[in-house]
């Protein structure tokens, strides 16, 4: 059965009414939740931005839902860090977390004051990240020298089984890439072939586990109001990659949406009245072969898109949990031939990155 899961928008909704909409989720018939981590939100009519890993704590301790988080570790949070926060959880809550690791966005990153890298820099330290953080959480003493510094971190308590750390991927390239390490997938909802594509990539280059996609969708009794809401709240998110990594601030993005009209929204977030429409919609994404998919009402007011879908369209998919996650703190890390072929990889990308060193001065050491 196909996983149903509600979308937490931190940067849409404070953390207060988001608990208590998830809760309210959980009560409808969704059966996992997913929470995004932002700084900043995409634009001064959202105008939120509550820290996610001390609201995921509240929402594991008081629903029963599995939750993943999309968060990016490299430079607002060391890999330590980011190693340490999904331990945490994944001790307190067995087999219920799972995180995915992206190279982030200058909205979020930049706060820092380090300069924001070029996209293949940050792809870069994006794989540097995940082998620590692996390493970390199998139990080792890990240090590093690279576009990341480690120096002699340990964790001291540890999850078991250990949560899966998944790939987020908006494009096939990338998609392929994270099968490399990732323990799934996480996309977003985009043009039917595109998603093909994406999925396509994952499986091809040897990516398993579970595929996730995020959906955005407007619903309200009208469909004017449904799009009035989608166009409102979601208009500077639908230009997407470059933009939507490299721009920095509020009032840009704010800037930007002023272009966007209604029907450009339609483009990225699924518009309309009819929850059977809706319900169609998901049905495609289920066939397309996605595992688990999780709904991203994108109106700052959950609860009557939450009772509606409850009512309605959840019935018409019939919802299942995600399968437990298994593996032990203890489970072989990778195959000689894998993990040589990993250190490789470290080890060349490092190489071509250094010989380019002098465009990110800041990243030198």
């Amino acid at each position: 059965m196909t996983v149903i899961g509600f979308h937490c928008s931190h940067e849409q909704i404070d953390p207060a009414q988001l608990l208590r909409d998830v809760q309210a989720a959980e009560a409808a018939g969704f059966t996992a939740g997913m929470s995004s981590d932002h700084l900043s939100p995409w634009s001064s009519r959202q105008g939120e931005s509550g820290y996610a890993w001390s609201w995921l704590g509240a929402a594991l301790a008081t629903t029963s839902l599995p939750f993943g988080v999309v968060t990016a570790p490299g430079q607002r949070y060391h890999p330590a860090v980011t190693a340490q926060s999904i331990a945490t959880l994944g001790q307190m809550f067995p087999s219920r977390f799972w995180a995915a690791l992206g190279s982030g966005e200058a909205s979020n990153e930049r706060v820092t004051g380090a300069v924001w890298p070029r996209k293949e820099v940050r792809d870069a330290r994006l794989v540097e990240c995940v082998d620590v953080i692996r390493r970390l959480l199998a139990g080792e003493e890990v240090s590093h020298d690279g576009l990341v510094t480690v120096n002699r971190a340990r964790l001291w308590t540890l999850a078991d089984p250990v949560p899966d750390l998944v790939g987020p991927a908006v494009t096939p390239a990338t998609a392929a890439r994270h099968a490399s390490w990732a323990d799934g997938l996480i996309t977003v909802n985009q043009p039917h072939d595109t998603l093909r594509q994406v999925l396509g990539a994952y499986r091809d280059a040897g990516g398993r586990g579970p595929a996730r996609l995020q959906i955005h969708l407007s619903w309200a009794t009208t469909e004017e109001e449904a799009l009035h809401v989608a166009h409102d709240q979601w208009r500077s998110n639908v230009l997407g990659p470059p933009v939507a990594w490299d721009t920095e601030t509020v009032e840009a993005f704010d800037l930007i949406g002023e272009s966007v009209s209604p029907e450009q929204v339609r483009e990225s977030v699924l518009v309309s009245s009819e929850l059977d429409r809706h319900a169609q919609w998901l049905h495609e994404y289920v066939e397309m072969g996605w595992d688990e998919l999780y709904l991203h009402f994108v109106g700052q007011h959950q609860a009557p898109f939450i009772e509606a879908f409850g009512t309605h369209v959840l019935p018409q998919l019939a919802p299942g949990s995600p399968a437990p996650q298994h593996r032990s703190t203890t489970r072989p890390r990778r195959s000689r031939h894998e993990d040589e072929r990993h250190r490789r990889h470290l080890v060349e990308e490092r190489g071509r990155l250094l010989r380019r060193r002098r465009d990110v001065p800041r990243l030198e050491r």
